[in-house]
């Protein structure tokens, strides 16, 4: 493993599979159980490329390259400092060969990477829109969750340009927008054809939805069994200790 030197307010953090680590901000947002989430949702082949958008400490490529046989993966992630962050854990773990972090825009994903260019795209986008109330719009913990620098309907827009046909699209997302999210897929040829609730308790509301969609694909959908996080508070259920590699 790479020995990086890490920045102020920096940590490593064990990532618990394949001996993988992850540089993180210690008063930053750092991943949570959602990436984690659709990193067990998410399928890429052998030989398939793989891109995330709006990748943040890169953990859906870092988790996936373990979890797949995905031959490449790329992370975009806008905020400089985060992609750079990102970067370093790709080196960290000796990856170079197999991820890559650009410092971009996902409103850009189709000019900087071409048409068609990836089998899968992965996203675990800002889940509120603007107008819920933001403290400070320009923090990084703000961008992560608020859709500030892009829309729902700028990463399906890009997702349709650099998928080819065929090709899916995995997302984690909140069921409050699913209308909408379903609607804005469709309407740029994104199919939905799998789904799986997450609920944090068995007797509780979900909270998280985890669907995939293909390119150009015909009208038929599977809702899956869903996913319940805790068998008491503080315990985790058998398949998310299972999805964590625990």
């Amino acid at each position: 493993m790479t020995k990086i030197e890490l920045k102020e307010r920096e940590r490593i953090d064990d990532l618990q599979r394949n001996g993988l680590k992850i540089i993180q901000k210690t008063d930053g947002f750092c991943f949570g159980m959602d990436a984690v989430l659709l990193s067990g949702f998410a399928r890429v082949r052998a030989g398939e490329r793989a891109l995330d958008l709006g990748t943040g400490t890169g953990i859906l490529p870092l988790l996936l390259s373990a979890k797949t046989e995905g031959k490449h993966f790329t992370g975009i992630e806008i905020q400089q400092d985060i992609a750079g962050m990102a970067a370093r854990s790709v080196a960290l773990n000796g990856l170079e060969g197999k991820i890559e972090i650009i410092n971009g825009d996902i409103k850009e994903a189709g000019r900087l990477f071409g048409a068609a260019s990836f089998d899968v795209v992965t996203a675990n986008p800002p889940y509120m829109n603007t107008d819920h109330g933001l403290k400070n719009p320009y923090e990084p913990k703000a961008i992560a969750r608020h859709e500030i620098l892009c829309t729902f309907e700028d990463v399906a827009r890009e997702t349709a340009k650099v998928l080819r046909p065929g090709g899916r699209m995995y997302l984690v997302h909140r069921p409050h927008r699913l209308i909408e999210i379903i609607e804005t897929m469709k309407r740029f040829r994104l199919e939905p054809k799998r789904m799986k609730f997450v609920h944090p308790y068995a007797d509780k509301d979900a909270n998280m939805v985890l669907i995939e969609a293909v390119r150009g694909g015909g009208a038929w959908l599977k809702v899956e069994e869903p996913i319940i996080v805790y068998r008491e508070p503080g315990v985790y259920t058998d398949e998310i200790y299972e999805i964590y590699g625990y």
